[in-house]
Formats: C-alpha cells, sequence, structure tokens
C-alpha cells in the first residue's frame, strides 16, 4: 500500500470519524476504523470510502 502518511493522518471513517489504520487481509489493502470495525478497501493506492463499499465487521 502507497498512501502518503500525510494523507492517512487527515482521513477518518465517513460513518463514525473513527481513525483509519492500513492493513492487509488476504492479500488486499485495506485501511480498518479503530471505532465501528469498518474495512475500506484500497485500489490502485486509493482509498474507496464509501460506506456502501466497506466490509463490515464479524
Amino acid at each position: 500500500m502507497n498512501i502518503d502518511p500525510q494523507l492517512l493522518s487527515i482521513i477518518v471513517c465517513p460513518a463514525c470519524h473513527g481513525q483509519l489504520e492500513p492493513e492487509v487481509v488476504d492479500g488486499a489493502d485495506e485501511l480498518v476504523c479503530q471505532g465501528c470495525g469498518n474495512a475500506y478497501p484500497v485500489r490502485d493506492d486509493i482509498p474507496v470510502l464509501l460506506v456502501d463499499e466497506a466490509r463490515k465487521p464479524a
């Protein structure tokens, strides 16, 4: 994942405004919310911060 650290410091979860942390799950890059647990995909180094695209916590 090649996301600018400065960008990561300012973007937040669109659902709950929690902090997002980068993770790799099953070979896919994601930004996981530390608040609600939603995992947002990262495609071609671009975060897809749409609630409808998020993987919900188990």
